[in-house]
């Protein structure tokens, strides 16, 4: 890695989002020169391209999530509300795909949403969907509820369904989270024993994150795109997993 792209990873680490003019003036480079950059930072993946702009890996910030890979997480999300029946009652524990599924969901007006993301709260306020948010210690960056409150209000509530987010999966741990109280949450949620649905975009393969959200005996079904790793697949679906691929 040349001085110039050490600058530019190390900007976007600690800024969480940056855009391509802030760079060009902060390198002294154009913005031509910049996007070239990102292109080959994103290939070496140092981060993630967002229109006109660059974001960390380790950003939390729904809105930039959802940005990356947009498209193919709109189908996946798509895919994922073909599995849920009418007027069931789901809970979406949160992640940049199930913003989008919940999105999906509420604009049908027959389903209800529990979730402790007060990001997805907010998100379909204006739909007709009845939406239940939990309690719990707000996180600001993620817009998560988390702790004892939270888990305590999973343990007495009921749904059929439930939609988790993840950070990675290796066949060697699992599914995993960077967000330690957000995993316990999701634990919290396998605990029910319900329909466990993994939702996630194929770019999640391959990465390992300190905490484990239980290996694919715990997880009914996932959806993801066709370009997932396929001895991923395969193991998935040794496990019992049901797969869709989109």
């Amino acid at each position: 890695m040349n001085p110039r792209h050490s600058e530019i990873v190390q900007l976007v680490n600690q800024q969480k989002r940056v855009m391509v003019s802030e760079l060009s003036v902060y390198t002294g480079v154009s913005e031509v020169t910049i996007r070239q950059d990102l292109n080959q930072l994103e290939k070496e993946g140092y981060l993630k391209r967002v229109h006109g702009a660059a974001m960390s890996l380790q950003s939390d910030d729904l809105r930039d999530r959802m940005a990356v890979r947009f498209d193919a997480k709109q189908k996946l999300a798509e895919r994922a509300a073909q599995l849920v029946k009418f007027a069931e009652t789901v809970i979406i524990e949160g992640g940049s795909a199930n913003a989008l599924l919940a999105q999906v969901l509420a604009a049908r007006g027959d389903v209800t949403i529990i979730t402790p993301s007060a990001y997805i709260a907010h998100l379909i306020r204006h739909s007709k969907a009845n939406i239940i948010l939990l309690g719990g210690v707000y996180q600001h960056q993620g817009e998560s509820l988390v702790g004892s409150l939270t888990t305590l209000c999973i343990e007495h509530i009921h749904f059929s369904s439930a939609f988790l987010g993840i950070d990675g999966y290796h066949q060697d741990t699992g599914f995993t989270s960077r967000d330690m109280m957000r995993a316990d949450v999701a634990k919290a949620i396998l605990a029910k024993k319900r329909r466990n649905i993994v939702l996630t975009d194929a770019s999640k393969f391959g990465q390992i994150f300190p905490t484990s959200l239980g290996n694919g005996q715990e997880i009914s079904v996932l959806v993801t795109n066709k370009d997932a790793p396929q001895h991923d697949i395969d193991v998935l679906r040794t496990q019992g997993v049901e797969i869709f691929l989109e």
